[in-house]
Parts: structure tokens; C-alpha cells; sequence
């Protein structure tokens, strides 16, 4: 089911979120976890759901495959990358409802969603809402101290979504904080 290398959990959950970051398509979802205690990002889980067949069967794994990494890793929060709007709108609807399988998985776990656009992925963690899927799945290894960029760019971009939604967290805890 996955193709990136798997990463075992470091500590208890004590005072930690679990989130786990989703790149849906609909032949391939990428999906990203991590651990956040404090200010410390640590990557636990990440890989990709390659599906095959019909449409329906493809969103059915989708689903499947996502419930799987939120319960095996005790997920808390989902963040899930909003579709680019594109010429093609063939594809606009194939990850729309690639989509539509992560945001029902979640809500059939009782998890909340945040949604972000790629650039503000980007924004977020290459400091440039331009930088290319090469300079996401640099900044990925780096952050985490990983041997090589996660693959495929799929997995990294998962990660990248769950380290966005992680630095947003921190932005409305110092927010909040300083009222």
C-alpha cells in the first residue's frame, strides 16, 4: 500500500497531536503523519494509496486506506490540500473526488478538517508559495531529518500538508496567547 519508507512513533502520545496530511488523486493519495508536541515535528507514518479499477472501486480505497493510517496512528486532526484550479477539468473532478473519499473518511472518524492551498503549503514550508515539488520534498527530508526525500513526491507533499497545518496551529496558539 505504501511506497515510502516507513517511520515507527518516538514517544507516548502524552501532551502530542496527531495530523495526518493528505495529497489526494484519485490514482494516487498520498498521506503524511506526524507527531507535533510543542514546537517539535516528528514524521511517524507516511506512504501513498495506489489505487486501480472504476472510478467507485479507486474512491473506495481511498477511503479505505485513509481510515486505516488514522486509526493505526491515532490521528487527531486532518489537513487536506485544496484542489489547483486547472484547465483541465477532467482532472479537477478526479481529485475533487478524491477529495470528497479523505473529507468523509475524516468525518467518519470524528476528526476535523482544515483545508490549504498549494501555495500556501508552499508558503509555509519553503518560505515561497512558488517553490517546486522538488524544493517541497527538500525542505520535508531536512525538517525531519530524513535520509532521502520521501517518495514518491505524492508521500513528501502529504507531510508538507501535515507540517502546514502544524505551523497554522502554532500561529492561533500565539494569537490566542497574546490577547
Amino acid at each position: 500500500m505504501t511506497d515510502a519508507s516507513r517511520l515507527t512513533p518516538h514517544a507516548s502520545r502524552s501532551s502530542s497531536i496527531r495530523i495526518l496530511g493528505i495529497d489526494p488523486g484519485l490514482r494516487i493519495t498520498g498521506f503524511g503523519v506526524l507527531r507535533l508536541v510543542g514546537v517539535d515535528a516528528s514524521l511517524i507514518d507516511i506512504g501513498v494509496i495506489r489505487t486501480k479499477g472504476s472510478t467507485p472501486e479507486r474512491l473506495a480505497q481511498i477511503y479505505a486506506g485513509l481510515r486505516a493510517a488514522m486509526q493505526r496512528n491515532q490521528v487527531e486532526e486532518v489537513a487536506v490540500e485544496q484542489p489547483f484550479v486547472a484547465l483541465n477539468t477532467k482532472s479537477a473532478f478526479a481529485i475533487g473526488e478524491a477529495r470528497a473519499a479523505a473529507l468523509l473518511a475524516a468525518a467518519h472518524e470524528g476528526l476535523s478538517v482544515a483545508e490549504y492551498t498549494p501555495t500556501a503549503v508552499k508558503q509555509s514550508v519553503a518560505g515561497y508559495g512558488r517553490g517546486s515539488k522538488e524544493q517541497i520534498g527538500e525542505m520535508v527530508r531536512l525538517q525531519f531529518g530524513l535520509a532521502a526525500v520521501p517518495t514518491p513526491a505524492d508521500a513528501s507533499d502529504a507531510a508538507a500538508i501535515a507540517l502546514c497545518h502544524a505551523a497554522h496551529r502554532r500561529t492561533a496558539s500565539l494569537a490566542r496567547m497574546a490577547r
